[in-house]
């Protein structure tokens, strides 16, 4: 077994399942098609509970982990589920419910959502990650831990720089432009 746990500025490559806090598998790296989780420890990459509990462990650990919501993705922000006109978005007629946007506000800061109904001539759209709120367990299997190359480090913190820049919420002070919704992905992890 590997002497070197992990910390920060280390690359670490983790198997993962996810469960809800019914026990309803939601993701997993043993799915076909999907990989295991990569990051560089230390630089938010990971959800916040999940990072801090990996923190100290070495290839071949396994462990079950807890993630309460406000440690995972948040708690639900019933603020940011918002009435938005159908004329609004760029094919007001295809809009359907579970579509996936991106709004884009006057300072370019992106927000995904979803339709989550449709009243006519307003639509219905829910700004919340999809796991908000969830109480998360992540049975994990540490796979691999080596030192982080310095291009990776560099880039891990590049993009630990740019998330935060400016993060929503109650205090968020600009409007968001549903004029420039486009269609996007939401991710889980």
């Amino acid at each position: 077994m590997s002497e070197l746990v992990i910390e920060p500025n280390n690359h670490v490559t983790v198997e993962y399942e996810l469960r809800d806090n019914a026990g309803v598998f939601l993701d997993g790296s043993g799915v076909e098609g999907a990989e295991p989780i990569e990051y560089i420890h230390g630089y938010g990459m990971l959800v916040p509970g999940l990072e801090a509990a990996l923190a100290g462990l070495r290839a071949g650990d396994e462990r079950e982990v807890l993630v309460p919501s406000e440690a995972g993705y948040g708690d639900r922000d019933e603020g940011l589920v918002l009435e938005v006109e159908r004329s609004h978005f760029p094919d007001p007629n295809a809009v359907a419910l579970g579509d996936e946007f991106v709004a884009e506000s006057p300072d370019g800061d992106e927000l995904a959502m979803r339709v989550v109904d449709i009243r006519g001539d307003m639509v219905v759209v829910d700004a919340n990650h999809p796991l908000a709120g969830v109480t998360l367990l992540y049975r994990v299997k540490v796979r691999s831990v080596r030192p982080a190359t310095q291009e990776e480090i560099e880039t891990a913190a590049a993009e630990f720089d740019e998330a935060h820049e400016h993060v929503h919420g109650p205090d968020c002070q600009h409007e968001h432009d549903i004029s420039s919704v486009g269609r996007g992905p939401r991710g889980v992890n």
